[in-house]
């Protein structure tokens, strides 16, 4: 049973709090970015809406245009100090805080927010350093902003498993997800999410009692986000590491160039898109060599929503799928057991190749899965949805119909688009519109698209001309 809608609360305080740690050391151009009035206003509001996203961590909605609304008047502002910055808050969710302070967790996420949206401003943005048209200056790009935020560590053994699954899941799901994260941890294993609800979180509550009980210290919960989705997905509390990159092309780069094996749990649109894009690198002949263990895997009701998936990308790439995962249904003990055995190999084939333990440099990642989706009608409309073309432009082509249905589901910029225009319209030939109207349907009805209320999809599925 889906829980009720609640709706925000909306008490709303005023703080003034200042950084501990590295942003201590920011320097006067860098505080000046935020705080001088004379860079793009897109750059002060792209702040001003992260920063209110992860103080309402913990209210439980994911319409990111509701949360804008209910705070319209929420604003936080960078004072300069000679010492660094402090930050002059005012109309934040009041939950942000307990006894007058805020939760440290939210404060750190905040400043990571900062730390992340001044890199991206400042250097990222910066055309004469980082060559964002070209493959290997994307790559770049998202290896600098991950060394910025400090969440590779060059001397240690692959261990980062990157868990994907939805944000709304049952409960029987979440549970699962916080098993297989338990014998995660008790293997010594770190974590990499999204870093919201559901399948994001689940794993990193049951790796952190595994690391407990092994007495661990140190442990990676990474959590990975962008400006677009952060509102609908705010960092869950179990995340010790937040890095924000531009755009979710660049999340889902981060994610597969950091992570050591990749574990699927049941989700709607994001997981399929994320599934879409691994494929699209694993599928890729100049990866054939690439050793990256990939499980499927939920409870033992989850079964069906795998069976479906499984038939969903054979229909797309026929049997060149096969081998690309492993599917575990209803053992969580097995799939960590699974994922220690092949991480350890994941170390033999990078000494064997000398490719970075930190950061897989030698994967081949398309250039079309770089390249950010500008999420409108009109380009949702131009998708090439049909089977006969190369596996690689299909693989881009129905990711990007997927992101286009989270843009609509989630995001701010998509819910008021569809508001104002109605659904996206996916045209697509006659089999593969029957199979994504299948797909998609399924996410609805098991309630994988929404948190609360009743879902009405943003998107129709309609047989192309060609179909």
């Amino acid at each position: 049973m889906k829980p009720v809608a609640k709706p925000l609360p909306l008490e709303k305080v005023d703080i003034e709090i200042g950084p501990r740690g590295s942003m201590e050391l920011l320097s006067q151009r860098e505080v000046s970015a935020l705080s001088d009035g004379r860079h793009p206003e897109a750059l002060q509001e792209l702040w001003r809406r992260c920063a209110l996203a992860v103080l309402n961590t913990g209210n439980e909605t994911d319409d990111a245009a509701a949360i804008f609304d209910a705070y319209s008047d929420f604003s936080v502002e960078v004072v300069k100090r000679t010492r660094g910055l402090m930050l002059n808050i005012k109309n934040a969710p009041a939950t942000a805080l307990v006894e007058g302070r805020m939760v440290e967790g939210i404060r750190q996420h905040l400043f990571a927010v900062l730390r992340d949206v001044i890199y991206i401003g400042t250097e990222i943005s910066d055309p004469s350093m980082y060559d964002l048209e070209t493959s290997g200056g994307i790559t770049d790009a998202v290896f600098q902003i991950l060394k910025h935020a400090r969440v590779m560590e060059p001397g240690v053994r692959p261990n980062l498993v990157v868990c994907w699954g939805g944000h709304s899941i049952s409960r029987d799901e979440y549970e699962y997800t916080k098993e297989v994260g338990y014998h995660l941890g008790l293997r010594r294993l770190d974590i990499c999410t999204g870093c919201g609800p559901g399948a994001m979180k689940g794993p990193m509550k049951g790796a952190a009692v595994g690391h407990a009980k092994q007495r661990a210290e140190g442990a990676r919960f990474v959590g990975l986000s962008e400006p677009g989705i952060i509102a609908a997905e705010p960092p869950n509390p179990m995340v010790n590491h937040l890095v924000v990159l531009p755009d979710i092309e660049k999340r889902l780069e981060a994610f597969v160039r950091l992570g050591h094996g990749i574990i699927v749990f049941p989700g709607g649109a994001g997981t399929a898109e994320e599934i879409l894009y691994l494929m699209g690198i694993l599928l890729d002949p100049a990866n054939a060599d690439l050793h990256l263990p990939v499980v499927f895997t939920g409870p033992a009701d989850a079964a069906e929503y795998f069976a479906e998936m499984d038939r969903f990308l054979r229909l797309l790439f026929g049997d060149a799928v096969e081998g690309k995962y492993e599917v575990i249904i209803d053992d969580s003990e097995a799939v960590g057991a699974f994922m220690s055995r092949e991480i350890k190999n994941v170390r033999r084939a990078r000494q064997k190749t000398g490719d970075a333990y930190y950061f897989n440099w030698l994967m081949k990642i398309p250039e079309p899965h770089q390249k950010p989706f500008d999420v409108t009608h009109d380009s949702v409309a131009d998708l090439h949805l049909v089977r006969d073309q190369p596996a690689a432009d299909l693989a881009v082509a129905v990711r990007q119909a997927f992101s286009a249905i989270v843009t609509g589901n989630v995001k701010d910029q998509g819910i008021r688009a569809i508001k104002r225009h109605g659904p996206f319209q996916l045209r697509a030939d006659a089999e593969l519109t029957d199979a994504l109207d299948r797909l998609l349907r399924s996410f609805a009805t098991s309630g994988r698209m929404r948190l609360h209320g009743e879902y009405e999809p943003c998107y129709k599925v309609v047989a192309s001309a060609a179909g």
